[in-house]
């Protein structure tokens, strides 16, 4: 299964959580321009790594995004995590 903005591995890697992480993000081409949202929203994903980077809370971007709920963020923080080792440099150990 593939799941649209999200490497294929990465959907199966947690089991049960499966359902709930791909219900966190939604790419609709109408909504955004088509850029991953948070589920049920207009809020791009992208606005969250950019609230984190500038040093707000997560609890800071909720109170700014009510519409976003705090599991989404947890989901889409894991989903980050997991695919870290996707574009990390491999070095061979001496």
């Amino acid at each position: 299964m593939y799941i649209r903005g999200c490497p294929a591995p990465l959907a199966f890697r947690y089991g049960g959580d499966r359902i709930r992480l791909m219900n966190a993000v939604t790419v609709n081409p109408r909504i955004q321009g088509g850029l991953p949202c948070f589920t049920g929203t207009r809020v791009p994903v992208s606005s969250l790594f950019d609230h984190l980077q500038r040093g707000y809370t997560i609890e800071q971007f909720i109170e700014d995004f009510p519409t976003v709920a705090k599991e989404q963020v947890d989901a889409v923080l894991e989903m980050a995590k997991a695919d870290i080792p996707n574009f990390a440099q491999h070095v061979t150990a001496r």
